[in-house]
């Protein structure tokens, strides 16, 4: 969400924003340990609880294709988690179908518009019960297998120093039955052990961050052997205190591994950074060269549940960008 329209949402709901998105934004964060956590998880309900009706879900989803598009970016994949917003529009399931909804407006126009075409991803959160997930999973399994007009895949989200990674591959099942991209987060707040039981309990396709399996070469070896995409957001992990300095980001490590990366700007409102900032660090701070760049924008669009022709269409200007 951009900060003038939370302000804006907020002024119009009646409801008083934090310093840290107001007149002291951006925010200063640090989640490496569990006060930093809540803080940061306090700035994401404040921001959250601004949205309280179809007209601010739509707005987000518009907002969002538009940015992205005008810094280049052809495919903007969103995880919705609907029972945040369930309560303002009548329940979980008219809340997705507002969200897909738009996605398909947003889609029809693209090309007048500049934005991105935007896919749509359910996600369930590791603080609710794992009963929850598995309803949420059954919800996104009815809006399978429709391309880029239902839901493309399902993730679990939220501190993963709560719950238990196991409890939750029964929704995963339901998912992966359904033939929806398996997306969880893991390997950002706890290291590579996570990411282990993740890779055994989930059997994911991506992985949100996934970014500490370089602390054992043998879950590396693992990610790389799966082919396990790994969404990596370098501005994110140092906003958040994962590594202190972005030359500690150990993008390289993984380059030169040979994952499969897709960067990403994670949440741009409450770190201030966006998807070509993290391709301007890339460079600049890791020294990926053009050809690595472009092999990382071909990663990102071939861990995509992108359209075949969205995918050829940007593989063919990637070439283009780096012959030229």
């Amino acid at each position: 969400m951009r900060v003038e329209t939370v302000r804006d949402m907020a002024v119009g709901h009646g409801m008083r924003l934090p310093d840290s998105l107001r007149s002291q934004y951006p925010p200063h964060l640090s989640a490496a340990d569990e006060r930093g956590w809540f803080r940061f998880q306090r700035l994401y309900d404040a921001a959250r609880h601004c949205v309280r009706g179809e007209a601010d879900m739509r707005r987000i989803v518009r907002e969002a294709a538009l940015d992205d598009g005008a810094e280049g970016s052809r495919w903007l994949e969103i995880q919705v988690d609907p029972t945040s917003y369930a309560p303002f529009v009548g329940g979980i399931t008219p809340a997705m179908e507002i969200v897909l909804d738009e996605a398909r407006s947003v889609n029809t126009t693209a090309d007048a518009t500049g934005s991105a075409r935007v896919g749509v991803l359910m996600a369930a959160s590791r603080i609710r019960h794992p009963l929850e997930a598995r309803t949420l999973a059954r919800l996104a399994a009815q809006y399978a297998g429709r391309g880029p007009e239902g839901v493309l895949g399902f993730g679990l989200s939220n501190d993963e120093r709560r719950g238990d990674t196991l409890d939750f591959a029964p929704a995963f099942r339901i998912a992966d039955r359904a033939g929806l991209a398996l997306v969880p987060h893991s390997g950002e707040l706890l290291g590579p052990e996570s990411i282990a039981q993740t890779l055994e309990s989930l059997r994911p396709d991506r992985l949100g961050h996934g970014i500490r399996s370089t602390e054992d070469p043998r879950v590396l070896e693992a990610v790389v052997a799966a082919g396990v995409a790994l969404e990596v957001c370098p501005g994110s992990n140092v906003s958040l205190g994962v590594y202190r300095e972005h030359e500690d980001v150990p993008l390289r490590a993984l380059v030169d591994a040979g994952a499969t990366i897709a960067l990403g700007a994670d949440d741009p409102l409450l770190f201030d950074s966006r998807l070509l900032a993290q391709y301007e660090t890339a460079r600049r701070v890791h020294g990926l060269d053009d050809a690595e760049l472009a092999d990382l924008a071909r990663g990102s669009f071939r861990a995509s549940r992108a359209p075949r022709e969205v995918v050829d269409r940007a593989l063919d200007d990637i070439d283009a960008w780096l012959a030229a």
